[in-house]
């Protein structure tokens, strides 16, 4: 495994100039080629054109002000974008456009040449590092969890998937997985949280099966992270708990008895806390 030699120089310049590793910039885009005629001839591409259609666009970027779903980007900072996506690299090599977006620095503006219902226009835009919905790296960050009733939620990241091993993309689960490598945020601070074990106890008896599944509300409420979930959990008033995860499962639990357990199971386990420090102490 080799690191290009711009890539580590890029790197090392941004923790000097920020003291720390932000990232690299990105322009909040998912950009579809253009390699079929079909499709070139839809957008009115000329035959002289060349560059890649617009599908999706981060909305928590600044792209979002900027560009159009069904925007043919044809250059970036003066660089033609052929139809497979690539640009010039070195001698006659070709690498993705998204090289070029990579190595500007954050808050550096970048020139897009555009090609919007017919018409060409030309694009300034302010580029950023943005997170990804679903983390890529986890640098020295302890993980975050959650437990209540032996049932453990943690927010999905792709060093959770990578514990599948080398494979991971075939043998992690595959909606997950999906959601991963394509999904995007709706709101700023957004996690995906998943239901990763069960410590099995008579609380929780028959949802042992529902691990690796997405949790999506609770008590009706839809979570936005890992902390609102506990906190939704902890400020619960009735008797009884809902949590509704993905593929339309149900989880129901006697409030005051999975309490209870609660601390019944962190023991048996020598589980010194049922949440991880990142998250506020509500207990």
């Amino acid at each position: 495994y080799i690191i290009p030699v711009p890539v580590i120089k890029h790197f090392i310049s941004g923790v000097e100039e920020n003291g720390k590793y932000i990232g690299f910039c990105s322009l909040g885009l998912s950009c579809q080629t253009t390699e079929n005629v079909h499709l070139r001839n839809h957008f009115s591409m000329r035959s002289d054109m060349t560059g890649v259609l617009v599908s999706k666009i981060n909305p928590l970027s600044n792209a979002y002000k900027v560009f159009k779903k069904d925007d043919i980007i044809l250059s970036f900072d003066g660089v033609p974008i052929a139809n497979d996506g690539t640009v010039p690299f070195r001698n006659r090599e070709r690498i993705t456009f998204d090289h070029l977006v990579s190595m500007k620095k954050p808050n550096e503006k970048a020139i897009v040449r555009v090609l919007r219902d017919g018409q060409e226009h030309e694009l300034s835009i302010i580029l950023q590092t943005i997170q990804p919905l679903v983390p890529v790296h986890q640098f020295d960050k302890l993980p975050s969890y959650y437990i209540f009733a032996g049932l453990v939620f943690v927010p999905l990241t792709q060093p959770y998937l990578h514990e599948y091993g080398e494979d991971w993309y075939n043998t992690s689960p595959r909606r997950l997985c999906e959601r991963a490598l394509r999904e995007l945020p709706k709101k700023a601070n957004q996690q995906l949280v998943i239901l990763s074990q069960v410590l099995m106890d008579d609380i929780n008896a028959g949802y042992e099966r529902l691990a690796e599944l997405q949790v999506l509300k609770v008590n009706g409420t839809e979570i936005d992270n890992l902390r609102h979930l506990s906190q939704l959990v902890e400020s619960c008033n009735t008797e009884f708990l809902r949590l509704d995860l993905d593929d339309d499962r149900v989880i129901v639990l006697n409030y005051g008895m999975a309490k209870v357990a609660t601390s019944k199971i962190l023991k048996r386990h020598r589980i010194p806390s049922s949440m991880s420090v990142d998250l506020p102490d509500t207990e």
